[in-house]
């Protein structure tokens, strides 16, 4: 293995692992941390955890268990993955794992760059911005576990971080890779252990990874990946796929704005239903009595629990933000679960939360990448006769649920 890499989710994982695969390199993403040894054929691996939203002190001690196992395969270099909506609050994860891997790995000058521009996240004067809009007025700010409040990520990064957080400004990421590793010399010799770097273009990207093609850690959004495989002397290939035929269903419990306008489209010409949190909190719903519904509807089904900001704000305050988290996050993996054992073989989910919680509750371990659906979100073979697709909630276009159906099922 070359490259080695900790998502602090598992869509975000997915994005990554989509994104090294269609650069060329030999991609496989575990769930959590493996117990045995890599295949030596696979030449990035990716450790996906559900550590964004955990206590730091646990979120460290994952992230380095996944470091040790992944330094034991031979990896040279290792990326750090986070949401290109850089998802944490004042007090998050972000910055005290960058901190812990730094150490372990005596690595200085750690990029920090969550943009995408491919999907619409851009990094300016080190402000982050979603298509237009500033970060903190993108709907982010509602997120109701991770509220954006702030689009600045250098400071942002310096309420979680113990290091001086530095930027490498887009004037100097235009001029290409030379001026980006200078740039970065720079800021390491002002104390700067992690740098900040602007990206507006896919282009930025590529000559960010060759900026970074000697540095022990990288922390970032999918995206500055783009320019990675090159570094490894891998180049751009089409992912193999085998379609998946038999019966589909799709899950959301993402409260984003662009989620809530796929699921309102979907609604238009297939069975959908949300799901009450109330219902599901207080027992008046099951995932028995959900599951029963998706396995009875014809096409693809949407069952979904995303909500507008103040329907979540409402019910949290009801019943505590922990709480309804966990609860809803119980009742996916479960539903998820009954579905599975009752014939359905291709699930699509929506949300990291939630898709964190069907890929536990179903035990998959190892996830084959395929092809992309939409930017950011590949097409994931789980077992021989169990085909997934994990989105993030701000991903994908408006009609993402049919088109995804179509790929996993081979017919697009």
């Amino acid at each position: 293995m070359k490259l080695g890499c900790i998502g602090d989710d598992f869509t975000g994982s997915s994005d990554l692992a989509n994104t090294l695969a269609k650069g060329g390199m030999r991609t496989v993403q575990y769930t959590g941390i493996p117990s045995a040894p890599a295949h030596k054929d696979v030449e990035a691996g990716v450790i996906a955890l559900k550590s964004r939203s955990i206590d730091p002190k646990d979120a460290i001690s994952q992230s380095l268990a996944a470091l040790d196992w992944l330094l034991a395969q031979g990896c040279t270099q290792i990326f750090f993955k986070y949401c290109s909506t850089f998802d944490s609050t004042r007090d998050g994860n972000i910055g005290p794992v960058a901190d812990a891997l730094a150490d372990a790995l005596n690595a200085h000058k750690v990029i920090v760059c969550p943009a995408f521009p491919g999907t619409g996240r851009s990094l300016y004067q080190g402000h982050l911005f979603v298509k237009d809009q500033l970060l903190s007025e993108s709907g982010m700010q509602n997120h109701p576990l991770t509220p954006m409040t702030d689009p600045d990520i250098r400071r942002w990064l310096s309420h979680q971080s113990k290091y001086d957080v530095g930027h490498v400004a887009a004037l100097s990421v235009f001029q290409g890779a030379s001026a980006i590793s200078s740039a970065l010399e720079t800021q390491h010799t002002l104390s700067k252990r992690h740098i900040v770097v602007d990206a507006i273009r896919d282009e930025d990207l590529i000559e960010i990874g060759k900026a970074a093609k000697d540095l022990p850690l990288i922390t970032g959004g999918s995206g500055v990946a783009l320019g990675l495989p090159a570094n490894f002397g891998c180049t751009a290939s089409r992912v193999p796929w085998v379609g998946q035929a038999g019966k589909a269903i799709a899950l959301s419990g993402s409260c984003s704005i662009a989620t809530r306008a796929q699921v309102a489209q979907h609604a238009t010409h297939s069975p959908t239903r949300e799901i009450i949190a109330a219902d599901v909190i207080e027992g008046r719903l099951t995932p028995q009595d959900m599951a029963d519904w998706l396995l009875a509807q014809d096409g693809l089904p949407l069952a979904f629990s995303s909500a507008d900001p103040d329907a979540v704000k409402a019910i949290q305050e009801r019943f505590g933000r922990e709480a309804s988290a966990t609860a809803l996050e119980a009742f996916f993996a479960e539903l998820a679960r009954i579905c599975v054992e009752n014939g359905v073989t291709r699930v699509i989910t929506a949300g990291g939360e939630t898709s964190g919680a069907v890929v536990e509750g179903l035990s998959l371990t190892t996830l084959e990448i395929g092809p992309e659906i939409d930017p950011g979100v590949p097409a994931l073979r789980a077992r021989e006769n169990l085909v997934v697709a994990l989105k993030s909630g701000n991903f994908g276009a408006e009609d993402f649920f049919e088109k995804a159906d179509r790929v996993l099922a081979g017919d697009a």
